[in-house]
């Protein structure tokens, strides 16, 4: 398939991650999908979004080049392959460094950007003793804990950013940034070129999450985006860890209420070594068959009143739609599609879905 269509049918705006691979699971080619979404839209009520140009594409592909970077779709044998089994699993990564390092037993650490010196230190000294013994680290490249936790692992270091390949954020971490991309190794979701913004770290946080085979939370505070990272990894079924504090510091009270909530307690890197390697060995796990769907099936004016009656504002599962509607998995699937690319539908983390 065309790395321009791809990339254009995955700019497109309605187009997340699961209607991507659903798109090119059906028609077999981003061209054909493209093709296909004028109508598709308009049977889900709402206007053909507008799909960028063959030109956007190849602008894309060029400044992915120039900014000495590689673009990784899901079929590609680089692709992490822990990421692949997440449902919303990013359909292409930009990346700059060592692919390799994926493909050992990971680790995420993360952890408060207003981070207390002592836990500072206890997150470096942590990330240094993983990556002695063998493991690779990931974290997004924030001020604080994850600042500490890629200067402790370097090289064998994943930072995942909210932005584009080529933009350096927070600024003060540009000299960090380039060290990673040089010696370890910096993954972007967003196309070159792009600030980031409050919407796209939840987006990194999943990437995170995905990445590891568990996440530790050294200090964070309890409505924290490390929390987020923290939950999402639960979710994907990944080991959570934190790091106890004191209870006089609120930068700790999110690491507290984790652990009072079931995560494990780590004070070591053998404790989270013991953790992980359960979820070991990672006798490279063979990427999952991406683009063999399920035959499409159509979906009836009734399929779709009844599919978008149930649903609101609130999140609902997508298998308690196929549930409650009655109607088939794959033809719940196509009313979903078509609203999505309708502008109708959002998709949520743990396949859930809700109006829009």
């Amino acid at each position: 398939m065309s790395a321009g269509a791809r990339l254009r049918l995955l700019r497109t705006p309605g187009v997340g991650p699961v209607t991507w691979r659903q798109l090119v699971a059906r028609f077999g080619d981003a061209g054909a999908a493209i093709e296909a979404l004028p109508q598709l839209a308009r049977r889900g009520g709402g206007e053909p979004p507008r799909v960028p140009d063959a030109a956007a594409g190849e602008r894309e592909l060029a400044a992915i080049a120039r900014a000495g970077a590689r673009l990784l779709f899901l079929d590609n044998p680089d692709y992490p392959p822990l990421l692949t089994e997440l449902d919303n699993a990013p359909p292409a990564l930009i990346v700059r460094g060592d692919v390799a390092l994926w493909r050992r037993p990971t680790v995420a650490v993360v952890g408060a950007r207003n981070a207390s010196a002592a836990a500072c230190r206890f997150a470096r000294q942590l990330a240094h003793d993983l990556a002695d013994a063998g493991a690779a680290v990931v974290s997004g490249l924030a001020r604080g804990i994850d600042t500490a936790a890629h200067v402790g692992s370097l090289p064998a270091t994943i930072a995942v950013i909210a932005g584009g390949i080529d933009v350096a954020y927070p600024p003060d971490n540009a000299a960090l940034q380039e060290r990673v991309a040089t010696e370890g190794l910096l993954v972007a979701e967003m196309p070159p070129g792009t600030e980031p913004r409050a919407r796209h770290f939840p987006y990194r946080n999943r990437i995170i999450a995905g990445l590891a085979q568990g996440t530790v939370v050294v200090e964070a505070a309890p409505k924290s985006g490390s929390l987020i990272t923290a939950r999402l990894a639960a979710e994907a079924g990944r080991e959570v860890m934190a790091v106890p504090g004191s209870p006089l510091d609120p930068r700790a009270q999110g690491c507290n209420l984790l652990i009072r909530e079931g995560a494990t307690l780590v004070q070591t890197a053998a404790d989270v070594l013991e953790q992980i390697r359960p979820l070991d060995p990672r006798a490279v796990r063979a990427p999952a068959a991406r683009f063999d769907p399920a035959p499409p099936e159509d979906a009836s004016d009734t399929d779709r009143r009844v599919v978008a009656a149930l649903l609101g504002p609130v999140p609902v599962a997508v298998d308690e739609l196929i549930r409650q509607s009655g109607r088939p998995p794959a033809v719940v699937q196509t009313v979903l599609l078509e609203m999505e690319l309708a502008g109708r539908v959002e998709r949520h983390a743990g396949g859930r879905v809700s109006a829009s």
